[in-house]
């Protein structure tokens, strides 16, 4: 984020929520958002906000995201497209494919495989509305994958006191 940005807030995270669920759309949190909505509150600025959607929904979730003034900044499908709109909201789609019991599959951009449980999907909390987000395990176990910047190292602060204090949904 640059000086003076204010991110992507809460009722922007919302309102995307909103408007792909009122499309029909699956959609689930996960990064600094998702971890948020684990804790239940906000507990720091967030450049982007990270959903999975279900890849057969993909071309509707662009459709959606363009409806509400986003545009393609980054197309790295099939892992990833980030969109941008003004006022530094930022949107990183991750399609997942789903198999018949519910485990999702993001594709990697070498073909690689990251599986994501049915059972890592858990209910969190964003501004007192309940939204779907990866599970803390889920969380702790995607930051394993690379070398942490801080706003990672915070995320998994926030993640271990969530284990600490044995109140964390999916664990």
């Amino acid at each position: 984020m640059t000086p003076g940005d204010a991110g992507m807030p809460a009722t922007e995270v919302l309102a995307v929520l909103e408007a792909l669920e009122r499309r029909g759309c699956w959609v689930a949190l996960e990064g600094g958002w998702g971890v948020d909505a684990l804790a239940g509150r906000q507990t720091r600025l967030h450049r982007d906000v990270d959903v999975d959607v279900d890849a057969a929904q993909e071309r509707v979730a662009l459709s959606v995201l363009e409806e509400l003034g986003y545009a393609v900044e980054t197309d790295q499908r099939p892992t990833r497209v980030e969109l941008v709109a003004p006022r530094g909201r930022r949107v990183d789609v991750h399609p997942l494919r789903f198999d018949a019991a519910g485990d999702g599959v993001q594709t990697g951009l070498c073909g690689e495989q990251y599986r994501y449980p049915a059972t890592s999907f858990v209910t969190g909390c964003i501004d007192g509305r309940p939204v779907r987000c990866l599970s803390v395990a889920q969380q702790i176990e995607w930051h394993a994958g690379y070398a942490p910047r801080e706003s990672d190292r915070a995320d998994l602060v926030v993640l271990h006191d969530l284990v600490r204090d044995g109140h964390s949904p999916g664990w």
